[in-house]
């Protein structure tokens, strides 16, 4: 299983670069480029509550699950 980061995503859509989400979240640019890099091991409520307000989505819109290979024949 794999829980992925989809903030790279958003940002593609919306031609958004990391210095952009600084400036309209005002969260710190190391968190920001890890959550767009999905090298990050754990988001803070506040920060995906600040992501949400700011982008207008929901965590369902910045959160993926994708299951293994193994996982999906059971």
């Amino acid at each position: 299983m794999a829980i992925r980061f989809s903030l790279d995503k958003i940002m593609k859509e919306r031609g958004l670069e990391q210095k952009d989400i600084v400036h309209i979240t005002g969260i710190n640019r190391n968190t920001v480029k890890a959550l767009a890099l999905n090298a990050n091991a754990r988001i803070d409520f506040p920060t995906l509550n600040t992501l949400c307000t700011k982008l207008d989505v929901l965590p369902g819109d910045l959160i993926e699950y994708i299951p293994d290979e193994n996982e999906k024949s059971r």
